[in-house]
């Protein structure tokens, strides 16, 4: 899979507002890149310039993460 293809599929999920799709990425990950994907997340759901679709996307992901216990 192409790098671009890779981040674009790594968003879909992770920003798709389904658990299930969240956690299967998510546990694909390294830890060094799943601390960078939370930092990530973290600022998408609280920084100015975000669009309310990407700041709700964002805050849902960190939802499911923390449920399932993964952060």
């Amino acid at each position: 899979m192409a790098e671009n293809d890779w981040l674009e599929d790594l968003w879909d999920n992770i920003l798709s507002e389904d658990a299930v799709r969240i956690l299967a990425k998510w546990r694909e990950l390294s830890e060094e890149d799943q601390l960078a994907i939370w930092e990530h997340l973290n600022k998408m759901s609280t920084e100015d310039g975000w669009a309310d679709v990407q700041r709700d996307s964002a805050q849902a992901a960190i939802n499911a993460l923390k449920a399932a216990g993964e952060r």
